[in-house]
């Protein structure tokens, strides 16, 4: 099977969620399938992300793009003028016909079997008439953002707007989903949500994993009992919005407790908003980007996901509990995940039980280390990536059967990396 990947960004570095999963499901399926990978490249990308990228697909074409920095005077002025778009601007600002026609001249010229249109932000661009079928990989629910931020926002103006984008994302994502030949979630929850909500009756869900080789306990520093870590891409707004949420209504609850309390904040592309917590709260450190986020896990006391807003499944869980850390989570931080209050991770909403249930395992090395041990034996024995890709894999031969095509794994050809404008 030859399979056609789009996407809005090259891979490398690897160091968000959805990077993380679309890396370990290609780096799979290219052992037993023929994977082009056909991109947005807006020049942000690592230096060697072109040449790594044979480690997840035979060939690489990438369409030169340019979207408005987040913050630029561009970047604003492309916001006022979506005010007159019935899109919703996170879709509206990807929109490429360089990419439209880079995937009509891909199926047209190299014998593609199946296409699959990665999150769903790619979509504006894959044409309506490809006559191959088309999977979406729908690693969120992406209106549940839309609107779960328009339910925490306490300005008005931002409300509204959040309402907007809300709405305008639920049509969008209803009419694509609606169109393409099967949609993939990464959770039961989220294909719940798409059947019921948008009537797709072509859906599945694949489950999360972990990389087991590098998520593995070192064991080579000893947990502060006085320290937290939040590991997240600090550029996402729902990681945003929970780290902030936090720091000023949880932490100062934890620190009447344990006054010596601190926090790592670990993540690339911190905004000014989330490196202005670290002045506004003594004993927060905002790190940015670093090579490695191990020793920031191995060396808490409890690894936080504190997040009110959001979809999909969290990656940062499952590594914690590779990493045996003590996890206390939200119910949306932790929602889609088959996991259990009290037995790998504890669940807390209000800011009084957040702060208590951190607390609680601060002070109690047995008790969290149980929880840790408890953790990175489920973890271990049931979400290895080699599951999650195997999953996707038979969803695409499936796809691939209903619509008359062969489905069958075949040699693949040595690796090669093509560079179209």
């Amino acid at each position: 099977m030859h399979i056609l990947w789009l996407k809005s960004e090259l891979l490398h570095p690897v160091d968000k969620g959805g990077k993380i999963r679309t890396y370990q499901t290609l780096r799979h399926l290219k052992a037993l399938h023929q994977v082009t990978y056909l991109c947005l490249d807006d020049g942000s990308a690592a230096a060697d992300a072109e040449a790594r990228a044979s480690e997840y697909a035979h060939t690489l074409i990438r369409v030169p793009f340019a979207a408005p920095a987040k913050g630029t005077v561009a970047f604003y002025a492309d916001l006022a003028r979506n005010v007159f778009s019935a899109l919703p601007y996170a879709v509206a600002k990807y929109r490429s016909p360089a990419m439209e026609d880079a995937i009509r001249r891909a199926v047209r010229e190299r014998d593609i079997d199946l296409v699959v249109c990665d999150f769903l932000f790619p979509s504006i661009n894959v044409p309506r008439d490809l006559g191959r079928p088309v999977l979406l990989f729908q690693h969120n629910v992406e209106a549940a953002i839309w609107r779960r931020h328009a339910e925490a926002a306490s300005h008005p103006a931002k409300r509204a707007y959040m309402r907007e984008q809300f709405r305008r994302m639920q049509v969008w994502e209803r009419e694509e989903c609606r169109r393409f030949a099967h949609v993939v979630a990464v959770s039961e929850q989220d294909a719940t949500d798409f059947q019921r909500d948008y009537g797709v009756s072509e859906v599945s869900h694949v489950p999360t994993g972990v990389d087991l080789d590098f998520f593995r306990p070192a064991r080579a520093v000893e947990p502060d009992g006085e320290r937290l870590v939040f590991v997240g891409s600090m550029d996402w707004m729902p990681n945003e919005d929970g780290i902030a949420w936090f720091v000023r209504t949880v932490l100062p609850l934890i620190r009447a407790e344990l006054p010596g309390a601190r926090l790592d904040i670990v993540g690339r592309n911190p905004s000014p908003a989330v490196v202005a917590l670290a002045h506004e709260s003594p004993g927060v450190t905002v790190t940015g980007t670093v090579s490695d986020v191990r020793p920031y896990v191995e060396g808490a006391a409890v690894s936080i996901v504190p997040l009110r807003v959001g979809g999909g499944t969290r990656l940062k869980i499952y590594e914690a509990m590779a990493l045996e850390c003590a996890i206390v989570s939200t119910t949306i931080g932790a929602e889609g995940l088959p996991l259990h209050d009290g037995e790998e991770l504890v669940i807390a909403d209000a800011p009084e039980d957040f702060a208590a249930a951190c607390v609680r395992l601060m002070r109690a090395p047995a008790t969290r280390a149980q929880l840790g041990r408890a953790a990175g034996e489920r973890v271990r024995r049931e979400f290895g990536w080699d599951r999650a890709a195997a999953a996707f894999a038979a969803t695409c031969e499936h796809v691939l059967r209903r619509s008359g095509g062969a489905g069958d794994a075949s040699p693949a050809p040595p690796p090669t990396v093509v560079d179209h404008a």
